[in-house]
C-alpha cells in the first residue's frame, strides 16, 4: 500500500490521475490524504471524482471517501477491462484529463475500447480538445496503440456540455526518443467564439498577429460556433513541425480583456518556438506515463515544471523506475525514462 500527501509537490489534480493510472497498471493500492492541500479549495472536485469513478469501471477498482469535497481516498485496483464506457463530469471539468486517467491502462488492455466523456473541451487549467488529437496521440501511434479523438461538441466554461469520442486499439508500446522536433511547416491561430461579440475575435488574432508577425494572414481564422453551445471562447494556436505539433491555448473569462488573452497564449507559443524544445509544458507532462510503461524513450522540453516532478516522482513509487533530468547545451532540457 502506497501512502500518498496530496498537498506534496503539484499539490493538485494531476496527484490524482497519475496514481489512479499506475495503480491500475501495476496493481499496487494507495491512499491519499490532504487532497489538494495546496489549493484554495481543497478536496476533491466533480472532475476529480468523474475520473476516478472512470477508474474504478475500467479497472473493477474499489475506492472508498470518493465524494466531492472528500480529502482522504483510498484505492484498491482489479484489473483493467476493455470496453464501451460512457462518463459525464456534469460540469465544464475537463473531458481531456479525465481521458488521461484512463488511457494508458485501456492501450495495454487485451482488447479495444470506446469511450465517450462529457463535461468541459475548451476551459482553463487543462489542454484543449486540438491538443489531445493533434499534438498527444500522434506520438502515441509511435509508440504502438492507435487512439482517435473527434470532437462532438464543443463545452467551455462554466457551462459544460461538451463531449467526445474516443477509440482506442491496444498495442505494446515501445520507447521512442523525441529529441529533435524538425523544421518549421506552418501555423495556425483559430479564435473560437459561441454566444459572444464577433469582434472579440478580431481583436484576440489582431493582438496574436503583433507577437507571431512572421506567420501570413491566412494563418489567422474565426470559427464561429452555435451561440446555444456558449457563451465560449479560446484563442487556439498552433505551430507544427516536421515530427510534432505543438498547440497553445487561452480562454476567455468575464474580466479578462481579449488582448491580454492573445497576447499571453501567443507569447507562449512565441517562447516554445524560440527553445528548439521538442515538448510543450502540456505535452511533457502527458508523455511521462506512457514512456515509463514503456520502459524506455527521452524527449527535449522547454523549462520542467512541477507537474512533471511530481509525475516523476509517482511513476518511481509505483514502478521503480527512475526519470533523469537534465540541460542541453542548446538551452533546452532533456528528460530521460532509465
Amino acid at each position: 500500500m502506497i501512502t500518498i500527501d496530496g498537498s506534496e509537490g503539484e499539490g493538485g489534480g494531476q496527484v490524482l490521475r497519475y496514481a489512479a493510472a499506475l495503480s491500475l497498471l501495476t496493481g499496487e493500492p494507495f491512499t491519499i490524504g490532504n487532497i489538494r492541500g495546496g489549493r484554495a479549495k481543497p478536496g476533491l472536485m466533480r472532475q476529480h471524482v468523474t475520473a476516478l469513478e472512470a477508474a474504478c469501471v475500467i479497472g473493477g477498482a474499489e475506492c472508498n471517501g470518493l465524494h466531492v469535497g472528500s480529502t482522504e481516498i483510498g484505492f484498491r485496483p482489479g484489473s483493467v477491462t476493455p470496453g464501451e464506457y460512457r462518463f459525464a463530469i456534469g460540469t465544464a471539468g475537463s473531458t481531456g484529463l479525465v481521458l488521461q486517467t484512463v488511457m494508458v491502462p485501456l492501450m495495454l488492455a487485451d482488447g479495444p475500447s470506446k469511450l465517450v466523456i462529457e463535461g468541459g473541451t475548451h476551459a482553463m487549467a487543462a489542454p484543449p480538445f486540438e491538443f489531445t488529437a493533434k499534438t498527444l496521440l500522434p506520438l502515441i501511434a509511435k509508440m504502438g496503440p492507435r487512439v482517435t479523438a473527434t470532437l462532438d461538441r464543443h463545452g467551455f466554461y462554466p457551462r459544460g456540455g461538451g463531449r467526445i469520442v474516443v477509440e482506442i486499439e491496444p498495442a505494446p508500446l515501445r520507447p521512442i526518443e523525441c529529441i529533435e522536433r524538425g523544421a518549421f511547416e506552418r501555423g495556425k491561430v483559430d479564435a473560437l467564439v459561441s454566444g459572444i461579440p464577433f469582434d472579440i475575435a478580431d481583436r484576440e488574432l489582431k493582438a496574436a498577429r503583433k507577437v507571431l508577425g512572421e506567420w501570413p494572414e491566412e494563418s489567422f481564422a474565426v470559427e464561429q460556433l452555435p451561440a446555444e453551445i456558449g457563451p465560449g471562447n479560446a484563442l487556439l494556436i498552433e505551430a507544427a513541425f516536421e515530427h510534432v505539433t505543438e498547440v497553445m491555448s487561452g480562454f476567455g473569462k468575464m474580466g479578462l480583456p481579449a488582448e491580454r488573452l492573445a497576447k499571453t497564449a501567443a507569447k507562449r507559443m512565441a517562447g516554445y518556438i524560440a527553445s528548439g524544445a521538442f515538448a510543450g509544458p502540456y505535452l511533457q507532462d502527458q508523455l511521462l506515463l506512457p514512456l515509463a510503461m514503456a520502459q524506455g524513450g527521452a524527449f527535449t522540453t522547454v523549462r520542467i515544471g512541477r507537474h512533471s516532478r511530481t509525475a516523476a516522482e509517482l511513476i518511481g513509487r509505483f514502478t521503480g523506475r527512475e526519470i533523469g533530468f537534465s540541460d542541453t547545451p542548446d538551452g533546452a532540457h532533456l528528460i530521460e525514462i532509465r
